[in-house]
């Protein structure tokens, strides 16, 4: 039996983030949750009990591609300054 479902998301990729959960994300576009992908598959066969053979195609088109801004990055040269600290003389 084959359960057809079209789903839109949106793909979010920042090779360069500092966490690797936020290199690749998936959201939903209404939303912006993140898509549990083995809920949507059990929604898709009804959700009955029982264990499942399932083939999942995950056909992808790029419907929009948004323009990544241009962020400029400015160093800051701050002087290092040692601080001593004082002694004080009890009275």
């Amino acid at each position: 039996m084959v359960y057809p479902m079209m789903k839109h998301y949106i793909l979010s990729l920042n090779p360069t983030a500092k966490h690797e959960w936020d290199r690749c994300i998936l959201r939903d576009p209404l939303t912006a949750k993140r898509p549990d992908i083995a809920k949507i598959i059990a929604e898709a066969v009804g959700a009955h009990t029982g264990s499942y053979l399932v083939s999942v195609n995950i056909e992808v088109k790029v419907l929009e591609q948004a323009a990544v801004p241009h962020i400029e990055q400015l160093s800051l040269n701050i002087p290092e300054v040692n601080v001593q600290p004082q002694m004080r003389e009890a009275a």
